[in-house]
């Protein structure tokens, strides 16, 4: 939250900075004049406080002016005099709110931002949530393909969207399991209230309790103020733990009472605090290997199972590899306000022999790669990149017999040391006659 100060009086002015500079969350900044202030309103701050009495213009035509600059910015005015009348007058002209100068007023202009950014943040969820509900999440349009893997994933999302039965979602990095869940929440009955989703792996872990059941002020070094979980966030609505399998041992045991009793209780507080979502977890990971190597509670697997939906990879997905290219190209051009390009048949022989290690989200990449190098016309074969680090091994490939896939290994190896086949059988710890026999039946080619 950018907060501007315009003080003339320059001790009062960087008390007033420092005290709400304490939350890491304001970026504050501190002018002694009205014309510093205007001309910097450029940077779009969310609040001004200003103070009535400056010396080169009153409050109330400096209150114009930022208003006719920007209309969205939240005014406060700070004043040495306790002038009812003048108070009224600005507070009726749109002022958010009339401070005396006194010694509480630091404390009470913290208490006047925390409820305008509290306020400033309801107006932007309820935006997100009218923009998301303004998008129609019908499977067959945000979920796109036709293979019947992905028309079996189809037909578990239809039935999870009839109940509020929990849902776990597995699959590999890049199937779109996010969107899942989405899916799920936006053609359910909670579609009108909130979809919060956390990624366990991206909070450090002596935040993640902070994030998922809030904290009270004064809970611990640096907390300001009263902060609201992300289960609270998503009373009546679905709250989506991405990544659950990253969650601490010692957190999953938190977890498993938040779920069992629907209740939380902040960081620092006493009160318990009842909240009705729907849980939707997510995960890479084989959870039921992740309980055998005892690093994810049996307990915990049990009660977010659910309804599983495992999202295929791409590489099983058959033609949905050109649906999905097509798709990409299509909205790379319209973002971008290119010429739309076809891809040549080349180009979609390139794509569907790949293996898609990062599954859409790398398709998604390599066609607005290609779209970028392209002529604009069409996208052929070599405007096509592949950058996975997983080609530099040959035989990471799918679906081989053991014999093809001795065969690009010791291949590979050969080409990396210049066919010098002592050191590749030393490397490979195989016999060098096993390697001499496949060059003498053909199987590999001697460069």
């Amino acid at each position: 939250m950018k907060i501007f100060i315009i003080e003339d009086d320059p001790w009062y002015g960087e008390m007033i900075k420092y005290h709400l500079s304490l939350n890491p969350d304001y970026d504050v900044q501190l002018f002694d004049n009205a014309k510093a202030c205007l001309s910097n309103l450029h940077q779009k701050p969310d609040v001004v406080c200003i103070d009535y009495n400056l010396p080169d213009i009153n409050g109330e035509e400096l209150f114009k002016k930022i208003k006719d600059q920007d209309p969205s910015i939240v005014v406060v005015v700070i004043s040495g005099q306790e002038e009812v009348s003048i108070a009224l007058s600005l507070i009726k002209s749109g002022v958010y709110d009339y401070i005396v100068k006194d010694d509480n007023t630091k404390d009470i202009l913290w208490n006047v931002i925390q409820r305008i950014r509290e306020k400033t943040n309801l107006k932007q969820e309820v935006a997100e949530l009218k923009k998301e509900l303004g998008t129609k999440f019908s499977f067959e349009k945000s979920i796109i393909g036709q293979s019947n893997a992905i028309k079996r994933s189809f037909g578990l999302i239809e039935n999870a969207v009839k109940t509020n039965i929990n849902i776990s979602i597995t699959g590999e990095t890049g199937t779109g399991k996010e969107l899942v869940a989405k899916a799920i929440h936006y053609n359910s009955e909670r579609r009108k209230n909130n979809f919060v989703a956390i990624n366990m792996a991206a909070i450090p872990r002596e935040l993640i309790e902070s994030e998922l059941f809030g904290h009270e002020k004064g809970a611990f070094t640096g907390a300001h103020c009263r902060k609201i979980g992300k289960f609270e966030e998503a009373d009546g609505g679905t709250i989506f733990l991405d990544e659950i399998a990253e969650l601490d041992i010692s957190m999953q045991v938190k977890l498993l009472r938040v779920l069992q009793e629907r209740e939380v209780t902040r960081v620092g507080g006493n009160k318990s605090i009842k909240f009705n979502a729907r849980l939707i977890t997510a995960t890479h990971k084989n959870l039921i290997e992740e309980v055998k190597k005892e690093v994810f509670r049996k307990d915990l697997y049990y009660r977010i199972m659910g309804l599983p939906i495992e999202l295929p990879p791409l590489r099983d997905r058959d033609n949905d590899i050109l649906i999905l290219a097509k798709h990409f190209v299509d909205k790379f051009s319209e973002e971008n306000k290119m010429p739309l390009p076809i891809l040549t048949s080349e180009a979609k022989e390139k794509l569907l022999e790949y293996n898609y290690p990062g599954n859409v989200r790398e398709l998604k990449s390599i066609i607005d790669l290609a779209s970028v190098m392209c002529d604009g016309k069409e996208i052929e074969a070599k405007d096509v990149s592949f950058n996975s680090f997983i080609q530099d091994a040959p035989y990471a490939a799918l679906e081989k017999t053991l014999r093809a896939y001795n065969v690009e290994i010791i291949s590979h190896f050969l080409d990396k040391y210049s066919n010098n086949v002592m050191k590749v059988a030393d490397k490979l710890d195989i016999g060098k006659s096993t390697i001499y026999n496949m060059m003498k039946s053909g199987e590999i080619i001697n460069k």
